[in-house]
Parts: C-alpha cells; sequence; structure tokens
C-alpha cells in the first residue's frame, strides 16, 4: 500500500480515497454500513459535495465516531457569498463536524480570486479563519480552466477527471500540479463506468505518486476491489500496457462520461446514460440497457427540443444533441437486430 501526500497541504492518506456521490442512491442504513466498512478496510479520505442531495448526512451518520481519524472534502456550487456561507453551514451540520479538512468550488466555470468582485474567494479566506476550513481546494471539468486554476496559485488542491484515457494535456496538469506543491485529486477514474477494468485502473494510477484517486463506490462488491488493491496494488505490466493502448484506441474522441451536468433536460430525455448508449451496450451487460423502460428514455430522444441547454452545460464541451441522435439511431439497428452487440 501507497500513501499520496496532497501538496502543501501535508494530508497524505491510502491510496484509495472514497468517492460520495453514489451513496445518495442507497438507503442510509446501507451507506452508513459501507462508509464503516471503507474506514475499517484502511481508507482515510472521504469526498462529498452539498449537491450530492443526501450524501453528507449519510457521511454524518456513518463517519462522524471516527472524524478525527479520517479526512472529509466537501464542495460548495454557489455563486454568491450568501450561498456559500448557506452551504457551508449545512454541510457541516450534515457531517456532524465544526470542520472541513478541504473545502472546494464545485465543477468551477471560472478562477475565483481576490478582487474580482464576486467575494467567493475572500469567503474561503474567511472560513478557512475561522477554523471551519482547513485547506481551499477547486474542482473543474474543463481543461483550460484548471490549467488557469493551477497557475493562479490560490488553491491547494485540484480535484480534475483523470484515468488512463487521459491525453497529454491532462498529464500536464498532473505535473504542474507537482511543480506548483498542489495537490491532485483525481475523480472519474473509471471515466463514468466505461472502464470496467479495476485493476488497469488503478494500476495506471499507480505511476503517479501525488494523485489521489477517489472512487465512486455505492456496492460493497465494488469497496471490495478497492480495499484488496490495499494490500496487493496492482503494478503496471506490458500486459496492462497492452490493455490500455486498445481501450485509448477505442474510446479517445467525443463520447459522454456520464456525469449528469447537463441535466435536468426540458424534454424529459436521460441525457447521461443515453448519450453513451452505444458504449454501455459495448461495455457491460447488454441486456440491462435493452429493457422496455430504456427502450421508453431513448424514445424521448425523438422529442429533443433542440434547445441546446445540453451542449451549453457539458463541461467537456460536446455537441450534446448531435450524440443522442446518433446514440438513438445505433440503439435502434441493434433492437432490429442489425447489429450484434
Amino acid at each position: 500500500m501507497r500513501n499520496i501526500t496532497l501538496g502543501s497541504t501535508g494530508i497524505t492518506v491510502p491510496q484509495n480515497a472514497f468517492g460520495a456521490l453514489p451513496i445518495q442512491r442507497i438507503s442510509a442504513e446501507d451507506a452508513a454500513g459501507l462508509l464503516k466498512k471503507a474506514y475499517e478496510g484502511g481508507m482515510r479520505f472521504f469526498d462529498t459535495a452539498r449537491a450530492y442531495s443526501d450524501s453528507e448526512e449519510k457521511m454524518g451518520l456513518g463517519l462522524s465516531d471516527v472524524r478525527e481519524n479520517i479526512y472529509i472534502a466537501s464542495k460548495t456550487a454557489a455563486k454568491t457569498p450568501e450561498g456559500f456561507w448557506k452551504d457551508l453551514e449545512t454541510t457541516l451540520h450534515n457531517l456532524k463536524t465544526d470542520y472541513l479538512d478541504i473545502y472546494q468550488f464545485h465543477c468551477a466555470d471560472r478562477v475565483f480570486a481576490p478582487g474580482d468582485g464576486t467575494g467567493m474567494y475572500e469567503a474561503m479566506l474567511e472560513a478557512k479563519a475561522q477554523g471551519k476550513i482547513r485547506h481551499i481546494g477547486i474542482t473543474a471539468h474543463k481543461i483550460g480552466i484548471a490549467e488557469d486554476i493551477i497557475e493562479s496559485g490560490l488553491y491547494e488542491t485540484l480535484q480534475f477527471p483523470f484515468s488512463y484515457l487521459s491525453a497529454d494535456r491532462e498529464l500536464a496538469l498532473v505535473e504542474n500540479c507537482r511543480k506548483h506543491n498542489m495537490g491532485f485529486i483525481a475523480m472519474k477514474g473509471l471515466a463514468g463506468g466505461l472502464i470496467n477494468n479495476s485493476t488497469a485502473a488503478m494500476a495506471y494510477m499507480t505511476q503517479f505518486d501525488n494523485v489521489l484517486p477517489i472512487w465512486g463506490i455505492q456496492k460493497e462488491s465494488e469497496l471490495d476491489e478497492w480495499l484488496a488493491f490495499m494490500d496487493q496494488t496492482p503494478e503496471m505490466t506490458d500486459e496492462i500496457r497492452a490493455f490500455i493502448a486498445k481501450e485509448c484506441q477505442e474510446l479517445t474522441g467525443d463520447f459522454c462520461r456520464g456525469c449528469g451536468y447537463c441535466m435536468p433536460c426540458p424534454a424529459g430525455i436521460m441525457i447521461n446514460q443515453c448519450a453513451r448508449m452505444s458504449l454501455m451496450l459495448r461495455r457491460a451487460p447488454s441486456a440491462d440497457w435493452l429493457t422496455e423502460e430504456m427502450q421508453a428514455e431513448m424514445k424521448k430522444i425523438e422529442g429533443c427540443l433542440e434547445c441546446g441547454a445540453c451542449k451549453k452545460k457539458c463541461p467537456y464541451e460536446l455537441d450534446t444533441p448531435t450524440l443522442l441522435k446518433k446514440n438513438y439511431e445505433d440503439y435502434k439497428r441493434v433492437l432490429a437486430g442489425e447489429v450484434e452487440v
């Protein structure tokens, strides 16, 4: 097992961290049990957000009794100081704690800075002065924003999508964080579910001694995989390199990561699943995506309003309406038996 240090924060934790977005989909009892097992298995870093419905409350339920032994990061998507303070107080209450180890601006579309007129960075500084947060972080999905964040020198951690599908520009982010002594927290290490080989995903991450991956977990079977890697960490081999190279050829390009930031759709389309249906049919048990319920969801694409709202909100700047139609056409061919998956 390796330990990862998040830059100048000095936070040093075991190599696998817990991403708590998915626990909003399970019961409070199941979530608390999952979190406790993660802690008992050696995980010490837990990431959540105000935007993840009841994820914070479930984390408070499951981990408040070991609060001093763990590190908690949460996020605010607020755009005003008033919203910032409301989110922070709610988060602290939900987590049953009086401080956060890292507080992050969530899915930033700009680099908040002192004197920019928003008061947002000043709110972070004041929260830190009050002892309610210990370190100032930020999350982003757009590469240009992430690059500006690092160069600003204002943030102690950057959270950004990073996996073995990442290209040279993303790799440069990791190296620049190292140069700036800035913590790098890797989200979407499984590319929103498109990567289905946890051994290869973990082996890839082990190449970077300054990257802390947070794995989204909602099932005990998923947790068991990551906990097993604490004792027997996969290492990069020629076989895994060849596998990753093949994956990159298949998946590189304009594909939906399923992040859901485009939602809700005014036409009721389940964009974060429908826009990546072609890949999911081929990378997951296809029967799960061909049910009557999913057929009905895909048919909603016919009612697309062409409003462009999803395209504007996509952090990866995808042409989402076109992607939806492309996936729908493929889906219909699969249903008709014209294409085998």
